[in-house]
């Protein structure tokens, strides 16, 4: 599939997405809230705040003669549901829409990889020492459209997150581990661990400034791979919707042979519901 082919699928993907939060809960306010508390809002990955991420990741250094490219995007709706007086629970799902080049054996590839979903318990009121915290279920769904883009199997496991905010400060870590259930037996199976440690900065701009580091480890291979990411974002109106743009570098500390290395890019779009 060509790269213009690409892209206008993942535009169509993103659009999907969108549509579909706005249809449900509506447009946004029209009051108009604190930019710099949404801001810091979406540094917490439990906030009870509707958002729309997209976001859009390069890395290269791929394939067993390291030319190949990796065109990823993560579209990521966040749904905040009460279920009781002092309890949410929040929905997170990550679809990743992957385009691949130099990579696959056939050269390139282009499609929906595995997604993940979360769902986080968490209480509406923060803990001792403004601890904000969330426990739940997460789950690796095989809606790949091709072997090159997901693994054809069915995994399940915890996942939790813990963060302090104080001031413009956001620190915490979020992390899950998968173990599969069911799937193709001609594939691998699923004993993988992710952690996600954060810290940001907010301005009463509603300039935020994020460094992560995302870490995969693959048990059966012994493997980790470690990438660390630096993102600036801004939250703007465009009408009466509120978005967050954001763009910023990362960088591959190490991984399995025939993955990313080195330097890559990240940029992010937004959309914000506020209730």
């Amino acid at each position: 599939m060509t790269a213009p082919h690409a892209a206008s699928l993942t535009i169509g993907f993103a659009a999907l997405a969108v549509a579909a939060i706005v249809s449900t809960f509506g447009p946004a306010a029209a009051q108009e809230p604190d930019a710099t508390a949404l801001a810091k809002k979406l540094s917490n990955p439990i906030a009870d705040l509707i958002s729309v991420p997209i976001q859009f990741n390069f890395d290269r250094g791929l394939g067993a003669d390291g030319d190949g490219e990796r065109y990823l995007t993560n579209i990521q709706p966040v749904i905040p549901f009460g279920i009781t007086e002092d309890w949410n629970v929040i929905s997170r799902t990550i679809l990743p829409v992957i385009g691949l080049d130099g990579v696959a054996p056939a050269g390139s590839e282009f499609g929906l990889g595995d997604v993940t979903q979360s769902l986080f318990f968490s209480p509406k009121a923060a803990g001792p020492g403004g601890l904000i915290w969330g426990v739940g279920p997460v789950a690796l769904i095989p809606t790949a459209t091709d072997d090159a883009l997901g693994g054809d199997q069915w995994a399940a496991g915890p996942t939790a997150v813990a963060l302090i905010q104080r001031g413009p400060w956001t620190v915490g870590a979020l992390v899950n581990h998968l173990w599969s259930f069911a799937g193709e037996d001609d594939r691998p199976d699923v004993n993988a661990s992710f952690l996600q440690p954060f810290i940001a900065h907010t301005w009463q701009t509603a300039t935020t400034l994020t460094l992560n580091m995302e870490m995969g480890y693959d048990w059966r291979e012994n493997q980790a791979a470690p990438v660390v990411n630096l993102l600036a974002s801004q939250i703007l109106p465009v009408g009466a919707q509120l978005i967050q743009i954001g763009a910023g570098a990362r960088y591959w500390l190490d991984g399995p042979e025939g993955g990313p290395e080195g330097w890559g890019a990240r940029a992010q779009l937004t959309f914000l519901f506020p209730r």
